[in-house]
């Protein structure tokens, strides 16, 4: 068994810098070097591996085959997850049933702003809430490069407005691995992160309007945008304090999509917005050619109205897309299926061979290195039998199906070599003690503690790609130190979750991921330089609110019933 080293060089320092290597070089590779991702990916992992090898004294076998494990749980579920929400996506744009869905959006409202706030926050959190793990990036961004915002706009955006709901994310599953992990109660987790998240349910919508229309286009439309955050905000703290973490973002998406609806019918601005460039910035992806796999489709000149049987019949996949996601995501639905078909291989050599040491956890625990292939259960499955049930209803036949599936692999070839790499790397992260030496850089900060509890929460989602993940990383890490300095363990491992949403749009996987959907493969580079700013602002803006609560107003800190 080989024990984790957290400072191999002796020196706090140092080592936090060699940790932080991988970091550095990947967004160096990809924001400054202009490469595109999978290429930046892999270099990085073949940094990571010397890191961890050289660097922190991890047996080569074990470091390459922590990648391996990796690269396995980013082909499954995320890059499965991918695949085939493009098959889908890709299928009603070739029958014309994803122009006509186009169509039909704009006729709740013709104004861009409106249509941001309803598809990439509001729809975009009910599939956040359902499944998670990229599946809202994806579907959002592939409507929003269809209703005619431009590629930078439709992924950058699509990434911005899916912070708020990721904590809750796959019915409540950041929330309750939280909750394995640290061994506190999982509703007071939730309950905790619903008194953080609901203030950032109402400002993310403001800020992303403004990040699209600038200053004054978000001024003129601030009734509806108010009404698209409290109608979410509202319905978050409630159900989470009242309820659990289960169902928050999906009751929380229904309640702020049909106020929104409701309330355009009421309610118009004066000037309508019809621009789907980025105000105030260049904006080069408008005039960017589009993949011919797409089509005209993509790039509608206007919008028709159609009769209402041609919209229904427009809305049928996403709304059985809807059905299957939410029926995949329910417990229930695990426990009947899993029986019949989970294997589980454990990585012989890595599997109970890793052991985490103090601080970062209280006693020595193995780590245990096991792929599981739910693959029956996995959100990328109930995907699958939707498109095909999807592509039947629309017309299609099983050889058209089969030659539309093995096209879809071809265009994302790249992202789902990307995504695997960079799961590699998280991975290897864990296991080699690399992430926890950043962490313990994090926890050294005193009675700063709170304010960098939430950008340790924001490093572990932009490492791993995933907040579940990060809590997994950080979460026992979170608890000890909070303990350590007389704080509420609750407060900073629900921290660790409300500061890690903000972290979700700049990891790697799901830059790739909103490339992927939008058609802009090669551009990571420019949809990471643009999310970036708003990733970290938001992220200090949630640690300061946490200072609040454990400084000033402490009875916001306390345990339901405490």
């Amino acid at each position: 068994m080989w024990s984790q080293v957290y400072n191999p060089l002796g020196s706090a320092f140092l080592s936090t810098v060699i940790a932080a290597m991988p970091v550095v070089v990947l967004l160096g590779l990809i924001a400054f070097a202009h490469m595109q991702a999978h290429i930046a990916a892999l270099i990085t992992l073949v940094v990571a591996l010397c890191v961890a090898i050289f660097g922190f004294t991890m047996p080569a076998g074990m470091a390459l085959e922590a990648a391996y494990l990796g690269a396995l749980t980013g082909l499954f579920p995320i890059g499965w997850i991918i695949l085939n929400v493009i098959f889908l996506y890709r299928l009603t744009v070739e029958n014309g049933s994803f122009k006509v869905l186009q169509d039909s959006i704009a006729g709740i409202t013709p104004d861009r702003r409106l249509q941001l706030l309803l598809v990439a926050f509001s729809f975009g959190a009910f599939f956040e809430g359902a499944a998670g793990f990229g599946t809202p990036v994806a579907v959002t961004g592939a409507i929003l490069i269809g209703l005619g915002f431009s590629p930078l706009a439709a992924s950058g955006l699509s990434l911005i407005a899916n912070t708020a709901p990721v904590a809750y994310g796959a019915l409540g599953t950041p929330i309750v691995t939280l909750a394995a992990v640290t061994g506190l109660d999982a509703f007071d987790l939730g309950a905790m992160a619903g008194r953080q998240l609901p203030f950032f349910s109402l400002m993310v919508p403001f800020w992303l309007i403004a990040a699209f229309a600038g200053f004054r286009g978000m001024l003129q439309i601030w009734p509806a945008i108010l009404v698209c955050g409290v109608s979410f905000a509202v319905p978050q703290f409630v159900v989470s304090n009242y309820h659990g973490p289960w169902l928050v973002d999906v009751v929380a998406a229904l309640v702020s999509m049909g106020c929104l609806v409701a309330f355009l019918k009421v309610w118009h601005p004066k000037e309508i917005w019809t621009s789907p460039a980025l105000r105030g910035r260049v904006d080069n992806s408008a005039v960017t050619p589009r993949p011919a796999s797409v089509g005209a489709a993509a790039t509608p000149a206007g919008f028709r109205h159609h009769d209402s049987g041609s919209v229904m019949r427009a809305w049928i996949p996403w709304i059985i897309l809807c059905v299957f996601v939410f029926i995949w995501g329910t417990q229930t639905f695990k426990d009947i299926v899993n029986p019949l078909f989970f294997p589980k291989f454990p990585i012989e050599g890595l599997h109970n061979m890793v052991q985490k040491v103090p601080p970062v956890v209280a006693k020595p625990t193995a780590e245990a290195a096991v792929f599981g292939f739910n693959i029956l259960t996995m959100t990328g499955t109930g995907i699958f039998v939707a498109a095909i049930v999807s592509g039947f209803v629309m017309g299609y036949r099983p050889g058209r199906l089969l030659r539309a599936y093995g096209e879809t692999l071809w265009v994302v070839r790249y992202s789902l070599i990307t995504i695997a790499a960079m799961l590699a790397l998280g991975t290897l992260t864990r296991y080699s003690g690399v992430d926890a030496t950043l962490g313990l850089a994090f926890a050294g900060t005193g009675a700063l503690f709170p304010f960098f509890s939430a950008l340790l929460g924001w490093l572990g989602v932009a490492l791993t790609g995933s907040d579940t993940a990060s809590n997994v990383l950080f979460g026992g890490l979170q608890k000890i130190t909070a303990e350590q300095l007389g704080l509420s363990p609750v407060l900073m491992a629900a921290t660790n979750s409300s500061g890690g949403v903000m972290g979700k749009m700049i990891d790697a996987q799901s830059i790739v991921v909103a490339s992927t959907a939008t058609n802009w493969f090669g551009h990571e580079s420019e949809i990471l330089r643009y999310v970036f700013w708003h990733s970290i602002v938001l992220a200090c803006l949630v640690g300061v609110l946490v200072m609040l609560q454990a400084y000033v107003y402490p009875f916001t800190a306390m345990v339901v019933g405490g």
